[in-house]
């Protein structure tokens, strides 16, 4: 275990390195702090454009540049990698764990913001045959099991198997995510790839969106939400509302509709978009402080982000239960801000600021390309227009102009032409993550206990050795009496 050293500089810690994460570090870089990012991944990650990187527009590095990068001209900030499993408010500490190493930071203020993963609604086994949407890994996974379906029915065909269930996408919630992946399936089917096979059509290939809502798109509105389910249907994708997923398996799930009825959709490509449940650090600080958490895990907060008792500690984000805040990045960013400024107030003697108020900036979602729904207010707009807006905003919030450069060429790519810049996949991006669940101690038990691997190596390193200096000495023999390329009297 390693634990920080403190300094006579206030010391803020920052959990995550998300939209709240990264804004609250940077808006603390005039700020007299030393601050300590402690994130598990070490990039951060455009969250929203996930779906790209999973159907081939973008690569994962463009939406997701290292963390240490994007903050590497602020010098008062530390950028550590490790899961944060702990937070002790009493001794004002947080513990991170990577690889079986533990590490212990001290705060003076704290800021939470761990975000939230996928919810499966209870029915966590869904997610062996269903991955979510959350993180980079997730979009590779579903990158390579898309394209892989299209490959192994190509195979399939050629012998003259029904590949049906191979060429059946399902897509599994009709929020925002849910609605650009199945629109960008449809795309990719009945657009890109129709003259690459020569075994399958792909136009033939079966894109469906299940949600057990009455409606697409519910925060946009009825209208919004009818708009978006008509072009949907003419990209050739079955929008099915009042469908609940009760079972899901390898080859395919069961859903149960509104009026009783209960079928099976055989398919091997599943993506879950329904449902968010934020960080399992929210029930950590509400055991400790007796903050109340909502269904989704989100914990209820001041009205200045602080926890009850513990003005020192602020979350943010999608971890928040106040005012029926929506988990969308602005919220995320606001509010990260807005706890950042009180930290600087505070060192500065300044008054406290008025309780948080989110300004709504507007949502919006893309379904295919010249296709999207935007929400401005009382503004409502739809098709090329929305659209235009999606690719303006999204570009702006990119981090790094190289990534927005990159993006743009890719985007014209796609959008303009027919083709996916970034199709490639391996079978290690399709079960790597079944793999690693399968090990009792995850990724840690493929790496020796500090210890133990120092004592191995000495014994390894000496027999290591000797071997090498008679490779060497081998080596150095043929060249010096000219025995390379010879033949052996042996051999003749």
């Amino acid at each position: 275990m390693s634990t920080e050293t403190s300094s006579a500089r206030h010391q803020v810690v920052v959990i995550g390195s998300g939209f709240g994460g990264l804004f609250g570090t940077k808006a603390l870089r005039r700020t007299d702090v030393d601050v300590t990012m402690v994130a598990k991944t070490t990039h951060h990650l455009f969250q929203p454009l996930l779906y790209q990187v999973a159907t081939g527009i973008l690569s994962e590095g463009e939406i997701a540049p290292p963390t240490r990068e994007v903050l590497s001209s602020q010098k008062n900030v530390q950028v550590l990698l490790g899961e944060v499993t702990g937070i002790d408010l009493q001794k004002r500490v947080v513990t991170s764990h990577v690889l079986g190493r533990e590490h212990v930071h001290p705060y003076d203020s704290l800021i939470v913001a761990a975000g939230a993963g996928q919810s499966y609604f209870g029915n966590d086994q869904f997610a062996e045959y269903a991955p979510g949407m959350k993180s980079i890994d997730d979009a590779l996974e579903l990158r390579g099991r898309i394209f892989g379906a299209f490959e192994m029915a190509e195979l399939g065909a050629k012998r003259g198997d029904n590949v049906d269930h191979l060429l059946t996408f399902v897509v599994v919630g009709a929020g925002p995510t849910g609605v650009e992946m199945a629109g960008q399936i449809a795309e990719l089917a009945h657009r890109t790839l129709k003259r690459d096979f020569r075994a399958i059509n792909t136009r033939t290939a079966r894109v469906v969106l299940l949600d057990a809502a009455p409606q697409v798109l519910p925060p946009f509105g009825a209208k919004l939400g009818d708009w978006t389910a008509r072009e949907l249907e003419k990209l050739g994708v079955e929008v099915q509302l009042g469908a609940m997923v009760t079972d899901v398996d390898e080859r395919g799930l069961e859903v149960k509709y509104k009026d009783g009825r209960v079928e099976r959709l055989n398919t091997v490509t599943k993506i879950w978009a329904a449902g968010v449940q934020a960080s399992s650090l929210g029930q950590t600080l509400a055991e400790q402080t007796g903050a109340p958490l909502d269904r989704a895990g989100r914990i209820g907060v001041n009205p200045d982000l602080t926890l009850p008792g513990h003005p020192e500690v602020f979350v943010v984000g999608d971890m928040i239960a106040l005012d029926n805040l929506p988990g969308v990045a602005q919220v995320a960013i606001q509010g990260a801000k807005y706890a950042a400024k009180e930290i600087d107030n505070r060192l500065k003697g300044k008054p406290a600021q008025a309780p948080f108020r989110y300004f709504d900036k507007g949502s919006m979602a893309i379904i295919s390309r010249f296709r999207a729904v935007a929400m401005v207010g009382r503004l409502r707009l739809t098709g090329v227009t929305a659209w235009l807006m999606w690719l303006a905003v999204h570009l702006v919030y990119i981090t790094g102009f190289k990534n927005r450069v990159t993006a743009v060429l890719h985007w014209f790519v796609s959008f303009l032409g027919r083709g996916r810049s970034e199709r490639t996949t391996t079978e290690q991006q399709i079960f790597a993550r079944a793999a690693l669940s399968r090990l009792r101690g995850g990724a840690t038990d493929l790496v020796s206990a500090p210890g133990a691997y120092d004592t191995a190596r000495q014994v390894l390193d000496e027999s290591r050795r000797h071997e090498l200096e008679v490779q060497a000495l081998e080596e150095a023999r043929l060249t010096d009496s000219g025995a390379r390329g010879v033949k052996h009297p042996a051999s003749s």
